[in-house]
């Protein structure tokens, strides 16, 4: 049977207080055959690539998922925790990013399903929905020493049901939004010392996400997209004197960014900045601080930028942070950061089998996608431990590879996994066969890159 190094296991223990020591060592093997299996992963999968097919106990695999009582948010709290030992130096902010991705499934028993908006079939001028599952995923951006960019790495998974599902669970509706107030309440609970920054697409542009993230005990900085029709206003003068009643909390309707963006008399500033793919670019900006205001609402103090290129390469759009003392710059980075979840929900599906597992209870639905999103950063704190700085990278003659990318990490843990196979050395009872190295050394390769 495969088995990790000292130096995985060691790492893998910091799980076993979520578990019963029968419980964590069912997850184990799940764990490692998840990791080796190719295609789809289900549970028996996995066993498939253990070589545990023909065991009569399998039964026991699958109420790992089905019905033993374990706490996912504990298992949130350790891996942020381990994340953060790994890759972020004391004292330096955590940045997270916060998204939603669908995994599509279909079927009568499925309570957790809806119809939503695909994001990968969907364009700008045409929305698809797709039935499926919305899972809404906090992860942490950090730097790895085999990349140039910024890796994100899931460390809590949601599931963000849709009203009718909801009823069906009789569970308490909550949009994501809500859940994305709920998430960063834990993360400020687990590291209270730590500075937080969260960004988020335009679906988080909500004045009650940046009054739930400035009520916490230390602060939490918000930054999304900015409607170019947002209302905005200047702050409050002073109350004249012999005026009765409450102070104004706003001060007059400013014109919206729309209107700045379509003003020739705006003062553009130009700027380079690292743009998507790792690209400088040169764009053009403008800031300001002012307040957003939502009817019904107390206004909230922003930076806001509207930026836009010159050479038309992006539509013009806006930018929000809830702390205005941050440079517009920093604003524009962190949001440029965020694009790495996207690239994460991909790879989950090119390479650890995102949307092929097929558990139909809902206790298993509820927790199946969210081990996978775990699992992405499980194989990427692995590989750093196996390789601290430089990691082996496949290539070949024609495919020059620069830099490493998920599947090198997943390939470097699953060679370290088949290494740790106790092959039998006796003559007397092992049936061997003599093979060349190099086509050893091929079919290694060939198992460790399948997808």
């Amino acid at each position: 049977m495969p088995s990790p190094s000292r130096d995985i296991i060691q790492l893998l223990m910091v799980f076993a207080q979520a578990f019963t020591a029968p419980t964590f060592a069912n997850a184990l093997v799940l764990l490692y055959g998840t990791i080796l299996a190719p295609g789809r992963r289900t549970v028996t999968a996995a066993l498939r690539a253990m070589g545990l097919a023909d065991s009569p106990h399998f039964t026991n695999y699958h109420r790992v998922l089905n019905r033993a009582q374990w706490s996912p948010w504990l298992l949130s709290k350790l891996l942020l925790a381990l994340i953060i030992r790994f890759f972020v130096p004391a004292g330096m902010p955590l940045l997270l990013a916060v998204d939603e991705t669908l995994e599509r499934r279909r079927g009568r028993k499925i309570k957790y399903k809806g119809w939503f908006r695909d994001p990968i079939r969907s364009t700008v001028n045409h929305v698809s929905k797709s039935l499926g599952i919305r899972w809404i995923c906090l992860a942490i951006l950090v730097p790895v020493p085999w990349s140039q960019r910024w890796w994100a790495l899931p460390f809590m998974t949601i599931p963000a049901l849709g009203p009718k599902a909801s009823d069906k669970l009789k569970k308490r509706h909550r949009t994501i939004v809500d859940w994305a107030m709920i998430m960063i309440e834990k993360v400020r609970t687990w590291q209270p010392d730590r500075e937080i920054d969260l960004v988020g697409d335009g679906s988080y542009a909500a004045v009650i996400l940046i009054q739930r993230c400035q009520r916490l005990k230390r602060p939490v900085k918000l930054v999304s997209r900015l409607r170019l029709d947002a209302c905005i206003h200047d702050f409050p003068g002073p109350q004249p004197k012999g005026k009765r009643g409450p102070k104004p909390k706003k001060g007059t309707r400013l014109p919206n960014l729309a209107a700045r963006l379509a003003d020739p008399k705006t003062r553009w500033q130009k700027l380079k900045v690292l743009w998507y793919g790792g690209e400088e670019k040169e764009i053009e900006i403008v800031t300001g601080v002012c307040l957003w205001y939502r009817r019904g609402m107390t206004p909230v103090q922003i930076r806001w930028v509207l930026l836009r290129c010159s050479e038309d390469s992006f539509k013009p759009q806006a930018l929000f942070c809830s702390d205005p003392q941050v440079p517009a710059a920093q604003i524009i980075a962190w949001f440029i950061a965020r694009w790495n979840i996207e690239v994460t929900f991909e790879e989950l599906r090119a390479h650890l089998g995102f949307e092929t597992q097929r558990q139909w209870s809902d206790k298993a639905i509820e927790r199946t996608a969210p081990c996978l999103f775990g699992l992405f950063s499980l194989v990427v704190l692995m590989a750093k431990i196996l390789h601290p700085e430089t990691l082996p990278v496949r290539q070949a003659s024609w495919y020059l590879k620069d830099e490493a990318t998920f599947i090198d990490a997943l390939a470097a843990v699953r060679s370290n996994l088949w290494r740790g196979v106790n092959y039998s050395t006796s003559a007397q009872e092992a049936d061997m066969f003599l093979i060349p190295h190099a086509a050893l050394f091929s079919l290694l390769e060939a198992a460790c890159y399948s997808t």
